[in-house]
């Protein structure tokens, strides 16, 4: 174990070079909030928001300026809405969104996030109603996120779900057609979700989590880039099995940073901690890319022969240096490569080096999966559906966490630029193969079977 000491110095040393705690996310559980009556369940959110969230931020803050780093968001998961909200309406359904909103504004967090379902192996009543709400609910609200678990590596992939999300996309994007449809920015659909994500928009409180939690997302592609940098001046003959310890001690001082501050907030607020969370989320400022460090590691860009391998050996030092820095490391952990949230991934999109189908290769060794990809508005439900159910293949099949966060961007064409601000970015449209082709293998529905492994137990 480091001393606080040594931790200051580690945060001393690397505070130049974009480390930061990306967000400290508060668990809430919200099924002591059930009513059958909309307006109680509403008023029972937003007393229990406010009495355990409203000292978060100011908290976040002293502590952030106490060490010297910056707690970049902070955050609220909540339990899945579709559960505790189970007995009411798509329309109501909007409202519950709303309340949720409205509670995270009134304690100043960015978002809030478990606006969820998981109906990996069939949809009941209140899955329906929350995944038919998503559209308007996304529209109407500024700081709620949804996810939506379609698939897992136990019980197979739910098609019915992959074509309604597929169709829900769409019906996302037209409702927020005026700023290139970034309601689905706010929308993941996954396979294998885990239930203590810090990150959004994937953020929910799963049955198995404490009542009341701090989960810590922290991030550092720059301290990586510049730490493989500074070793390879010094040894320019250094090869990748060095480079990756490299990329594992600096993983280590990282990940005991987050747990520092983290422990700190849990105590402060008397709120048990929960996990680190180290994965290389970029954001779209120049050196804080995780693009660049395919880039240090000899490669052109993203996407060119060499990028899945690259991927491969950076995600699993990241894994192993967060694994011994802390026995509570969870969540996502790893390289996630959201194409808008990251300047240097967004030009090897726009100048052809990234496509999509290249993208999707890569994520069967990344974190997370087809990460803020905006797409041409014309692309149909059907092939939406089909990109997603590709994506969650890989994830049942690899027994890993795979999303999709894709952005019909509505009126635009592939080579045109959409801009969705702040953390979010900007990005190039990029070309989808059969963006209107007849898919009958989609219509078909029903449910694709576990693979074999599934029976291990």
């Amino acid at each position: 174990m480091l001393s606080e000491r040594e931790i200051l110095s580690t945060i001393e040393m690397l505070r130049n070079e974009h480390l930061d705690v990306r967000t400290v996310t508060l668990g809430l559980n919200l099924f002591d909030c059930v009513s059958h009556d909309l307006s109680r369940l509403q008023e029972n959110i937003r007393s229990k928001i406010d009495a355990l969230a409203q000292n978060l931020v100011p908290l976040c803050n002293e502590i952030g300026d106490k060490y010297g780093i910056p707690v970049v968001n902070k955050r609220i998961a909540i339990s899945p809405a579709a559960v505790f909200a189970a007995p009411f309406s798509a329309e109501e359904m909007v409202s519950v969104a709303k309340t949720l909103d409205d509670a995270a504004k009134s304690v100043n967090v960015d978002f809030i996030g478990g606006f969820s379902a998981l109906v990996e192996k069939g949809i009941a009543k209140g899955d329906r109603a929350l995944i038919e709400a998503i559209p308007e609910a996304m529209a109407a609200t500024e700081r709620v996120c949804a996810s939506i678990n379609v698939a897992s590596s136990r019980a197979g992939i739910n098609m019915e779900a992959v074509y309604l999300m597929g169709k829900i996309i769409k019906k996302t994007a037209a409702k927020t057609a005026d700023h290139d449809g970034i309601g689905c920015a706010k929308l993941c659909v996954f396979a294998n979700i885990p239930e203590d994500i810090p990150f959004m928009a994937g953020a929910y409180l799963g049955v198995g989590e404490p009542g009341a939690v701090i989960n810590v997302g922290v991030s550092g592609p720059g301290v990586v880039k510049k730490a493989i940098d500074r070793a390879l001046e010094e040894n320019p003959d250094l090869d990748l099995g060095k480079i990756s310890e490299i990329i594992k001690r600096t993983s280590y001082k990282v990940t005991r940073v987050g747990e520092l501050i983290g422990r700190e907030v849990a105590e402060r607020l008397a709120i048990e901690f929960g996990v680190v969370d180290l994965s290389l989320a970029p954001t779209p400022n120049v050196g804080d890319s995780v693009g660049e460090i395919f880039q240090s590691l000899g490669l052109t860009a993203i996407g060119v022969p060499g990028t899945t391998a690259a991927l491969a050996l950076l995600n699993d030092a990241v894994k192993k240096g967060g694994a011994f820095a802390s026995s509570h490391v969870g969540g996502l952990s790893g390289a996630f490569v959201p194409v808008s949230e990251d300047l240097n991934i967004s030009d090897a999109a726009a100048s052809g080096h990234l496509t999509i189908e290249k993208l999707e290769a890569i994520t069967s060794v990344c974190s997370v999966g087809l990460d803020m990809v905006a797409i041409p508005g014309e692309t149909s439900a059907e092939t939406l559906a089909a990109i997603i159910a590709d994506e969650m293949a890989i994830g049942m099949i690899n027994k890993k966490t795979t999303a999709c966060r894709i952005i019909p961007v509505p009126g635009k064409g592939a080579g045109e630029s959409a801009y969705f601000g702040g953390l979010l970015g900007q990005s190039v449209i990029m070309p989808v193969r059969n963006l209107t082709a007849d898919n009958r293998f989609i219509r078909l529905g029903g449910r694709i079977p576990a693979p074999i492994h599934s029976l291990n137990n």
